[in-house]
């Protein structure tokens, strides 16, 4: 959405009740800093591994999403053989526990290379369901998973997080 774009409720009749006031737009981003994570040689199946997390703040009175992007450099050696799953994770402050956001993501290598190997990994997902309270601020995880019973170890370098969040004025509060 681009700050022209407008938010209406099919209930309410805010044009009217608003003097006809077009809603406010926002939009933000947020980055974190480069982060490396080394999954083990002997990482047994289902070892999670966090990387990087962002906070991200939606405004009062508002209808938000965010797309977040992850990349990253996945440095392979000799012989690896072997499946990760990134997933995104987020938690606001009135959840226990987080919650994934989208579909979990796969690297995989199926045949051993002689040499070892370096592979940009990138994916985006949107999550346009606050799930939190307004003026809430949410954290985004990524966690990283070993499917493989033996990984001969891997490295997830440069990995970034990046969310660019858009928020519009909702015209009438419920």
């Amino acid at each position: 959405m681009n700050s022209n774009s407008y938010f209406y409720d099919d209930n309410d009749n805010c044009r009217r009740n608003r003097n006809d006031r077009k809603p406010q737009s926002t939009t933000t981003l947020k980055c974190s800093t480069p982060s490396t994570v080394t999954i083990p040689i002997l990482a047994d199946p289902g070892s999670t591994f966090p990387t990087n997390s962002l906070s991200v703040r939606t405004p009062d009175n508002s209808t938000c999403c965010t797309r977040l992007d992850f990349t990253s450099n996945i440095v392979v050696p000799v012989g690896f053989i072997g499946t990760l799953s990134f997933q995104i994770f987020k938690q606001c402050r009135n959840q226990l526990t987080p919650v994934p956001v989208g579909p979990a993501f796969t690297f995989a290598r199926t045949v051993a290379l002689v040499v070892g190997s370096a592979d940009t990994f990138s994916f985006f997902i949107c999550d346009c369901d606050p799930g939190c309270d307004d003026d809430d601020c949410c954290t985004y995880s990524v966690v990283i998973t070993n499917l493989s019973a033996i990984t001969l170890g891997a490295t997830v370098s440069n990995a970034t997080l990046s969310a660019i969040t858009t928020c519009n004025e909702r015209c009438c509060k419920c």
